[in-house]
């Protein structure tokens, strides 16, 4: 479709835009990528019923590339929590699976009212958090407790197209866990939950009739190819500036934006 093409200088300030606020709030690129590539996709004449998925597998791909580096330069540093990692892996795999799965029911507009209100109950933890420190439990629930929130993480990060990081470091730091353990661990389990949901969302779009062109299932790879190396360009730059801006101010006013977005997507 010669129409995103067209659109290759929005596609470019998308991917600036998701690495900059991933490393300057330490939101995950998804939340910002999903509803982007949406409203291009729905722009460009595509069907929400096509657009949302196409939306949410392209996010799952673009995350594949941006973990593994994100979650080396975490290793490096020994942030990353291994212990939890192998405890929860094969409970967010079977979430991921799931998530994916799941994916092949829910029709577009649900889809798209999902993701809103993923973002209101991100922009509100997001809003509360710059005011107060938001702890329920001063450690992790026991063994049962843990496969439940694993699972849950990896079906709504598959499902949803958004990786690991905004729903796994919101849930860890209300149990008291280090926020840059938090941080460094939700890299790792970005990668986890990226790849077999990338290839669940290439199956299940497989055959699809009015893909655009250069789609295998619902992944763009016109849109891939953008996004990536601006995210990994932009990203390192985001960082920088989190140490030299006001990040409370700028992470209420991104929630504030969140919060509009997800009510567009809610009710339009």
């Amino acid at each position: 479709m010669n129409e995103l093409v067209v659109l290759l200088p929005i596609l470019l300030i998308s991917g600036m835009f998701a690495g900059l606020l991933a490393g300057l709030l330490g939101v995950g690129g998804g939340i910002v990528i999903v509803p982007m590539l949406y409203h291009i996709f729905i722009y460009i004449g595509i069907d929400i019923e096509i657009a949302m998925p196409l939306s949410i597998g392209t996010s799952l791909s673009t995350i594949v590339v941006t973990s593994i580096i994100s979650a080396r330069a975490h290793h490096k540093k020994g942030g990353i929590d291994w212990d939890l990692t192998k405890k929860w892996v094969p409970f967010v795999i079977v979430g991921v699976i799931l998530g994916a799965y799941s994916s092949k029911f829910i029709d577009g507009p649900n889809l798209k009212f999902m993701f809103g209100i993923l973002l209101l109950v991100v922009s509100l933890h997001m809003i509360i958090n710059s005011f107060k420190s938001l702890i329920i439990a001063d450690k992790l629930p026991g063994k049962q407790g843990q496969s439940v929130f694993a699972i849950l993480l990896g079906f709504f990060a598959s499902l949803l197209g958004i990786g690991g990081g905004t729903l796994m470091v919101p849930t860890l730091t209300l149990f008291s866990f280090p926020i840059h353990k938090a941080v460094s661990t939700a890299s790792i389990f970005g990668l986890i939950i990226s790849i077999p949901a990338t290839i669940g969302y290439i199956i299940v779009g497989w055959g699809i009739p009015n893909l655009p062109i250069a789609s295998t299932g619902y992944i763009n790879w016109i849109a891939f190819i953008i996004l990536v190396p601006m995210t990994m360009l932009f990203a390192p730059l985001g960082v920088k500036l989190a140490y030299k801006l006001n990040v409370k101010q700028l992470k209420f006013a991104f929630a504030i934006f969140l919060a509009l977005v997800g009510v567009k997507m809610v009710l339009v």
